[in-house]
């Protein structure tokens, strides 16, 4: 036997281990040292000229904002038509060159604020309110009699034109005053009072009444954004609940569906769909489903859809259709509750085909998201907007 074989052994124990070791072998990209270096180094704006470290940064004047020259207003030409070019150039002759340089520009001087605000909004717990001054206040302020209210619906009734409007009842509606004294007392008040600060451990602790939240409804709030109070001022509309079985190797399983819609009232609406062996689980995933799919929904003059409009879920086809103010919501009770929940006051509907109500609460909803606005229309057939709605609706712009 040689003796060759022990001292290999030996110093093959003892070789050092290589200098460089593969790390992160799950990963599929290339480690640092073994990427290969760029072929172009990238260029500095100080290796340039470009920046002086000693200049500090100069602040925007009147003399940098330039008027359009000639290349400008040509390369304007060629992508705006000329009635837009000079609603562009009316628009920077409006706007004063020394305002916008000394209003766009961020601070420099050592008062400045280290952050960005909203300085047009006051917050209720940061900022020092706004009080309405003590000439408001009237001491002989009083409500109006019944007598009082009827004489001005009767002046009104008798200014009233020839054919009259729903803008013409909202005007008088919203110029109408509910108390005897100054002007001022009822529009803007005078308040000792302090303004009403927010809770800010709503969302970690429970409501203000002391209510404490369930863990669903408190996940429904990180996700949606939604405050508890928001919540529970949705319309939520449970419309198709029915048994489910499930045929497992052990025996049925019975479930419950339920099929709920919720709104807030305002343009806002959405569905969604729950299933548990409990219905009261169901109901609140049915409930939060539906909150989380709210979706705003377009409408015209904040009571009717933007014109007639079709949707189709298997062998389920609805139609919507558009109405006159005053006319209703004329249609089964699946689509009503939809359009109560959305905020929609005059709507005809027809459900052509299958009327199954699960595939019948869905094509409405594909329905009302599918409207062309007059926006898309007008931009679509080149048109003017005024041009589009006169056609769609009658002249009523």
């Amino acid at each position: 036997m040689s003796s060759s074989q022990p001292f290999r052994c030996l110093f093959a124990k003892a070789k050092p281990p290589s200098s460089r070791t593969s790390q992160r072998t799950f990963h599929t990209s290339t480690c640092l040292h073994a990427r290969p270096s760029p072929r172009y180094k990238s260029i500095k704006a100080a290796d340039l000229g470009l920046v002086k470290k000693d200049e500090a940064p100069r602040a925007v004047s009147a003399k940098d904002l330039r008027a359009y020259s000639e290349q400008d207003k040509a390369a304007l030409a060629k992508r705006y038509t000329p009635a837009q070019v000079a609603a562009i150039e009316a628009g920077e002759a409006a706007i004063d060159p020394q305002d916008l340089a000394e209003q766009a520009a961020a601070r420099e001087d050592p008062m400045k604020i280290n952050y960005l605000d909203d300085f047009s909004t006051i917050h209720p717990v940061a900022d020092k309110p706004i009080r309405a001054p003590e000439e408001n206040y009237d001491p002989n302020l009083r409500f109006k009699t019944e007598d009082e209210l009827a004489d001005d619906l009767t002046n009104w009734v008798k200014d009233m034109p020839e054919k009259p409007e729903r803008l013409d009842w909202m005007k008088f509606l919203d110029r109408t005053r509910l108390t005897v004294g100054k002007p001022e007392a009822e529009l803007n008040p005078r308040s000792s009072l302090a303004p009403e600060i927010p809770n800010l451990d709503l969302l970690r602790r429970g409501t203000a009444d002391g209510e404490e939240i369930d863990p669903a409804t408190r996940r429904l709030m990180r996700q949606t954004g939604f405050t508890y109070q928001d919540i529970r001022r949705f319309r939520v509309k449970f419309l198709v609940q029915h048994g489910v079985t499930n045929q497992t190797r052990l025996g049925k399983i019975m479930s419950t569906y339920h099929l709920a819609v919720a709104g807030n009232g305002k343009g806002m609406v959405g569905i969604g769909e729950g299933k548990s062996t409990e219905p009261d689980e169901a109901k609140v995933q049915a409930r939060n489903a539906a909150i989380r799919n709210m979706q705003p929904i377009p409408m015209y003059e904040g009571r009717t859809i933007f014109g007639d409009v079709k949707g189709k879920v298997s062998a389920t086809e609805v139609e919507l259709m558009t109405r006159p103010p005053g006319f209703g919501v004329r249609c089964q009770s699946l689509i009503f509750e939809i359009c109560r929940c959305a905020g929609i006051h005059d709507m005809a509907a027809r459900v052509t085909r299958s009327r199954n109500h699960m595939n019948t609460v869905k094509a409405t909803f594909k329905a009302l998201l599918s409207q062309r606005l007059p926006e898309e229309v007008a931009r679509a057939r080149g048109r003017k907007l005024v041009d589009v709605r006169k056609v769609y609706y009658g002249g009523n712009v």
